[in-house]
């Protein structure tokens, strides 16, 4: 028995990961965060970690159905709307990494970012699985995975999966050059860079083949599957880790087969819950940031660059700060403290989206990006 059913629980994911998405973006203090709502430093995962490439996976299983109406198979209508929406979000990316524009160094401008890698693996992975036979993709995705851990091995220095001795950031910078390189860690590396893309797409690859085993499975043996293939994903990447380490920065092939291992397993929960089980009521929140979850994601963006970037006024002492230093200084230190403050003021971005997302929702307007 085959179901065209539509998942709640897919809407709610991809709604979870934009809400998460705003959450750890924008703290009141970067000195001050809860450790679960940071990235590790290096190697490792926290739950922070996760949410980008969970992303990446329900983009990928959302795929599997929205294709259906071209056959999933890659032709001109396919291909032009793969074009249209790669360029359109890779632009929008640009757009926030260079505003405000009329201020903005290009001499200096990041080219890569959180957007342009979604553009990327988007369109670089429907290409893949509409181009190829279904079964195989996990061949075409296991080898893409291999030849990123050999290349990073072979090509990088004495410690190949270290900050200094990565091959990803040598290959960033010949084609970008230095100064188009995100810095945050201390040396030129772009944790979003375009190589580091490559593993990427295959997440992308493992939810497209999730969402064709949720569309072809009796739905009551949805969340059976699933958990084997989660299971399945977790103890791989825990084995590749071994000898290929977890690590988001230069998103090796271990962190991708065990990040879609646990989105396999949530995803499995939600189903469970949501659509077999039947308690939905608590899922409205999520579903308002999963029905326009590019454009409030990139909204969100704008704001705290305008907020951070264009808005100054004059702390107590005279000094011109950010509006985002003002508003936290200001507003949620007295309030609640360093670290509960600063979680605060990022709940509240999480608030003031969410209530656009719904004025969007109850006027059925869904802007696709």
């Amino acid at each position: 028995m085959k179901t065209t059913q539509r998942y709640l629980a897919l809407d709610v994911l991809r709604g979870m990961t934009v809400a998460l998405m705003i959450l750890v973006n924008n703290p009141g203090s970067w000195a001050h965060i809860y450790a679960p709502l940071e990235h590790a430093k290096w190697n490792g995962c926290t739950p922070t970690d996760l949410v980008f490439p969970f992303f990446l996976f329900v983009v990928g299983v959302s795929m599997f159905f929205s294709f259906s109406k071209y056959g999933n198979t890659l032709n001109k209508e396919s291909l032009l709307k793969i074009a249209k929406r790669t360029l359109l979000i890779f632009v929008i990316g640009l757009f926030l990494n260079s505003f405000p524009q009329w201020s903005a160094d290009f001499s200096k401008l990041r080219i890569m970012g959180v957007l342009q890698r979604i553009a990327l693996a988007y369109g670089i992975g429907a290409v893949i699985v509409l181009a190829s036979p279904r079964r195989y993709l996990p061949y075409i995705g296991g080898a893409i995975l291999l030849l990123y851990w050999g290349l990073l091995y072979t090509l990088g220095g004495s410690d190949p999966f270290s900050l200094e001795g990565n091959v990803v950031a040598n290959i960033d910078k010949a084609i970008f050059g230095e100064s188009h390189i995100y810095k945050g860690f201390g040396i030129p590396f772009d944790p979003e860079g375009l190589f580091s893309t490559i593993p990427a797409i295959v997440t992308v690859i493992i939810g497209y083949i999730i969402g064709s085993v949720v569309k072809d499975t009796e739905k009551k043996q949805v969340p059976k599957q699933l958990i084997i293939f989660g299971t399945a994903g977790i103890i791989a990447g825990l084995i590749w880790a071994l000898a290929f380490p977890i690590n988001k920065p230069i998103w090796t092939s271990s962190y991708v087969l065990y990040t879609a291992g646990w989105a396999c397993l949530v995803l499995a929960l939600l189903i469970w819950i949501i659509d077999l089980k039947g308690f939905s009521k608590w899922t409205s929140f999520f579903v308002v940031f999963g029905m326009n979850p590019l454009f409030i994601f990139a909204l969100s963006g704008l704001w705290a660059r305008i907020l951070g970037r264009m808005i100054k006024i004059a702390g107590p002492d005279g000094e011109l700060i950010s509006g985002s230093t003002w508003l936290y200084k200001q507003v949620f230190l007295p309030l609640a403290g360093e670290l509960n403050g600063s979680f605060l003021y990022a709940i509240s971005h999480v608030i003031v989206f969410w209530l656009i997302g719904y004025v969007l929702f109850k006027k059925k307007i869904f802007i696709k990006v």
